[in-house]
């Protein structure tokens, strides 16, 4: 699936063109701005038959998977907003277990990570170590923040194994986590319950708009805390 790269090209040329000294951040958006494969995703028999069966317990289950060790792209959001318009009442439940299993998850690939050390790191992101290795040190909050919320296929576990090799706080770590999950599932959810059928085609569809305008109302309220209290939330 694309994410778009032109989007962040012209945000990059933005950036450029003001002449904004702050490297990180461009390399950064140059790094957004890859040609990524996309993703080929199937959930196995045996996982689909778990889902039908356990509801939001299956939803837990493909997140942490999804997560951690193997790799189902858009599969965890398709079942929540589809068990969201087939049981309304339960949709902050599904909600809740889809980010509670993708935290976990990517606890698990932090310490994994963490364990690993920096080595494990160089080796995942490959050239890409450097512009990573800044950003993450400069913004550990707001890299977990923004990379959670950008939809596939971002190289999204890439920042999950630096925060754990360069030790990203826990706390830090999991608090971004916990907000940007938070905010994809359950904004999913209340659009299933709200319009149903279409919300899947249209997340599809729209998925770039619908993420920019998240980023750009989760950065202004991280933005105005942070001028409010004088120091970053974290």
């Amino acid at each position: 699936m694309d994410i778009g790269p032109g989007r962040y090209r012209h945000c990059l040329r933005r950036l450029q063109v003001r002449r904004v000294k702050d490297s990180a951040t461009i390399s950064f958006l140059r790094l957004l701005s890859m040609d990524l494969p996309a993703s080929k995703f199937h959930l196995p028999t045996w996982l689909q038959a778990i889902v039908a069966s356990a509801g939001g317990l299956g939803l837990f289950l493909i997140a942490f998977l999804d997560s951690s060790v193997l790799t189902f792209p858009v599969i965890n959001d398709l079942l929540l907003i589809d068990l969201s318009i087939r049981f309304p009442p339960r949709m902050p439940y599904y909600a809740a277990m889809a980010t509670l299993g993708s935290v976990g998850g990517c606890v698990l690939l932090y310490y994994i990570a963490r364990k690993g050390g920096e080595a494990m790191f160089q080796k995942q992101a490959g050239p890409r170590a450097q512009t990573i290795h800044a950003w993450i040190k400069r913004n550990g909050f707001l890299s977990i923040l923004v990379t959670a919320l950008l939809p596939p296929p971002t190289p999204f576990k890439v920042f999950v194994i630096a925060a754990g090799a360069l030790e990203m706080p826990v706390r830090t770590f999991v608090l971004g986590l916990l907000a940007a999950r938070g905010i994809r599932f359950f904004g999913e959810g209340f659009l299933a319950v709200r319009y149903g059928n279409q919300a899947s085609q249209f997340l599809l569809t729209h998925k770039l708009e619908v993420t920019g305008i998240t980023l750009v109302v989760v950065l202004t309220l991280y933005l105005a805390t942070r001028l409010a209290f004088g120091r970053p939330i974290v």
